[in-house]
């Protein structure tokens, strides 16, 4: 282990959805700590801003157009991060969509976008960045960036976005044990609601339900929504020789939802 174990000095990140959000916020900390980091996004411009946070923190980024629910393109993405920094040590898979309907009207699809973007675009990624771990004989690590959906049911119309998420959650827990051999972690974060610009979009919607806002808190102990910032430190600790021996992992980061029972309150009447 290095005098700084959570030191990413000299390690190549992969960070998909990186254009915005989660994903922007975890490529900009991964840099902070060291890693060379190679984004993917279908938003060239927000990705383009994310590639010049990364290189003001002094290092190498790579910008790549990548639908992840297209499998040549992945491959592409992988290719280009082999041309352009040589190497993957790190794999943030960060892409999800939803598509929120009530389960009888549930199209398709629909369907298959969200479990293509979700799920499958994280094993394809996944598949890709373990391959040269595989053969560097380096190790590694992958983070998935699942859900609190993922665990206990949200209702609402969200079907689909929990199966995905669920799916993710089991996919991290296989991956895990497989690779183990091959000093491959895999570990999962599950944030609760977190205020990106997309939910933001939302929020101000005219088709939002003020009364969820209240929801969504009576559910958090620690009485926010997250912010993306928040999901930086458990991915660079994930990404790090700090979690030399955490693999398998779901960490909630959550603010306490999952700890509260569903009939509990954080709230004295």
């Amino acid at each position: 282990m290095t005098a700084d174990p959570f030191a990413l000095t000299g390690r190549v990140a992969v960070v998909t959805g990186a254009g915005a959000g989660i994903g922007r916020a975890i490529a900009r900390g991964l840099a902070r700590h060291g890693a060379d980091v190679a984004a993917c996004d279908i938003d060239e411009g927000g990705l383009s801003a994310t590639v010049a946070q990364i290189e003001a923190l002094g290092r190498r980024g790579l910008g790549v157009r990548c639908d992840v629910g297209q499998a040549a393109e992945i491959a592409r993405l992988f290719a280009e991060t082999d041309r352009v920094l040589g190497r993957v040590d790190i794999l943030i898979n960060n892409v999800g969509h939803t598509a929120r309907s009530a389960p009888e009207h549930q199209r398709l699809e629909d369907w298959n976008a969200v479990l293509a973007t979700g799920v499958t675009a994280s094993f394809l990624c996944a598949q890709e960045a373990g391959r040269r771990m595989i053969a560097a004989g380096r190790g590694g690590s992958i983070v998935n960036i699942s859900s609190i959906a993922g665990v206990l049911a949200l209702g609402r119309g969200n079907l689909v976005h929990s199966v995905n998420k669920g799916a993710l959650n089991q996919f991290t827990r296989e991956l895990a044990v497989e690779w183990a051999k091959h000093r491959i972690r895999v570990n999962a974060i599950l944030p609760c609601q977190v205020l990106t610009e997309g939910f933001q979009t939302w929020l101000d919607s005219p088709g939002f339900d003020p009364a969820l806002m209240a929801r969504f808190l009576t559910g958090i102990p620690m009485n926010r929504l997250a912010v993306a910032e928040d999901m930086v430190g458990p991915a660079v600790f994930l990404a790090s020789d700090a979690a030399a021996m955490v693999t398998g992992t779901l960490l909630p980061v959550d603010g306490g939802n999952l700890a509260l029972n569903a009939g509990g309150s954080h709230t004295w009447t």
